[in-house]
């Protein structure tokens, strides 16, 4: 039987992909996602000349990189937005290269037409420098100028895409056990596990058994994408499905039936206590929590490939997903980022009283800027230089003491004040007011190298203990 057409919005940050969605839908998505960026991967239904179209919304921002070519891969067919005020950038070349690799047949839209500084003609030619060869410009793929401030065009984008998925011919057998992919997966406090799927063959009933990657469950209901209740759902619809007991891995295939459940995987060691900074290295403990399975991914991969001076590293001792709990603040980490989740007043009581800093935002790019912040602060608490003392030679007049030591991190400079450390307390202050190194006097002794210091302070100084310069 004739399937709808699952299609998929790509394109560069900006360029009018949910203004889009809005204006078919007749609705104001924009304006309730954050910072007017869709951030989750969410699927919509409409009709065109009495013709269903399933669309799904991807993230616009470049940090969701893996949400968006997932999107593509469930999509039978896409549209490109290119702004005709923009013209090709980046994230345009992204999408059209992930298109090419899953071979997804696509149309062009050309946005923002009704901006004064639009120039169609040179986005245009920015599309045929990077391949994109539309009809009447020497090439076959299909394309629209449109507004979705006015609705120009629109209605002939829609006749292409039914026009592109006539000639794909999509097709499914009602027959066959309902399979289809997990779009996101979170955790709802009342109602417990909720996935949002796409169903691409067969049907989905409520009461059936169901396997999404190596989890199971049975449906105990369905809801479509208006959030009303339905018994069974058929293919390219998307639904919100209740009936897993745990988060759902995105991008995997649901299954429908009698399915072998594989032997469980060992899940990835994750560090269980704070690793601490060493020979000079500066290691950023986190904690990430997320709203769902999908935002947490693209955090992970965000954290993990945050640019950072070389001698910085981010560990992240946990990642989960749901509300900052008092159990994140017992891992001890520098600090907690939570996108798209919230906090009690107790929690955040308890990570001041453990100087843990909680950030958190539901905008990535405000969330990544205030972390980047945080760690020019952090990095003036840190320390500048560690020196371990190795020997006492003695005193010369009140308060001075001959000191003899290794720099084991940074650097220590003459006449600079240290804190004085035993067993990690701090003992008092005190300041180098002369400092040698091979009997020279200098000004600067960088870590691995040994070095004598005069130190005037009150506190009696110990072998082992280490003075720390901020």
């Amino acid at each position: 039987m004739k399937r709808p057409p699952v299609v998929v919005v790509v394109g560069h940050v900006d360029h009018g992909k949910t203004s889009l969605l809005d204006y078919i839908r007749k609705t104001n998505v924009a304006s309730k996602e954050a910072g007017g960026i869709t951030q989750s991967v969410g699927a919509y239904e409409i009709s065109h000349n009495n013709e269903r179209i399933t669309f799904i919304d991807t993230p616009g921002h470049q940090v969701f990189t893996k949400m968006r070519a997932r999107g593509v891969k469930m999509a039978d067919i896409a549209i490109l937005a290119v702004a005709a005020d923009d013209s090709v950038q980046e994230q345009t070349k992204e999408a059209y290269k992930v298109l090419l690799e899953t071979k997804t047949p696509f149309v062009v839209a050309i946005t923002k037409i009704d901006k004064n500084n639009a120039d169609i003609n040179k986005t245009k030619n920015d599309l045929m420098q990077l391949g994109i060869l539309l009809e009447g410009y020497g090439g076959n793929i299909s394309w629209q100028e449109i507004s979705s401030k006015t609705g120009e065009g629109i209605d002939k984008l829609l006749d292409l895409i039914l026009l592109t998925a006539e000639l794909e011919n999509l097709q499914y057998d009602p027959e066959n056990s309902g399979r289809g992919y997990v779009l996101e997966s979170k955790l709802d406090s009342k109602k417990g596990i909720l996935t949002t799927l796409i169903i691409m063959d067969g049907k989905i009933r409520v009461g059936d058994q169901a396997m999404a990657g190596n989890i199971s469950g049975k449906i105990r209901s369905l809801d479509n994408f208006l959030g009303k209740p339905i018994k069974e759902a058929e293919p390219s619809s998307p639904i919100l499905l209740i009936g897993f007991k745990e988060i759902v891995p995105v991008g995997s295939e649901l299954k429908i039936g009698s399915v072998t459940q594989e032997p469980n995987q060992k899940p990835e060691k994750v560090p269980m206590s704070p690793v601490k900074s060493k020979d000079g290295e500066i290691v950023i403990n986190l904690i990430l929590k997320a709203d769902s399975a999908g935002s947490l991914e693209a955090l992970t991969e965000v954290m993990n490939n945050l640019p950072l001076a070389p001698s910085h590293r981010i560990n992240i001792l946990n990642a989960g997903i749901g509300e900052i709990t008092e159990g994140d603040i017992k891992f001890n980490p520098e600090v907690i980022i939570g996108f798209r989740v919230s906090t009690n007043k107790a929690v955040d009581n308890l990570a001041n009283i453990h100087s843990i800093k909680i950030i958190s935002s539901e905008i990535i790019y405000e969330l990544i800027k205030n972390l980047e912040d945080w760690i020019k602060v952090f990095d003036k608490k840190i320390i500048s230089g560690d020196f371990e003392v190795l020997a006492v030679f003695g005193k010369k007049g009140p308060k001075k003491q001959i000191i003899g030591g290794k720099v084991i991190a940074g650097e220590i400079n003459n006449n600079a004040s240290c804190d004085i450390q035993r067993q990690g307390k701090s003992l008092g202050l005190g300041r180098i007011i002369n400092l040698q190194k091979n009997k020279q006097d200098t000004n600067r002794v960088e870590m691995g190298s040994e070095c004598g210091l005069l130190l005037s302070s009150e506190v009696e100084i110990k072998v082992g203990d280490h003075f720390i310069f901020n």
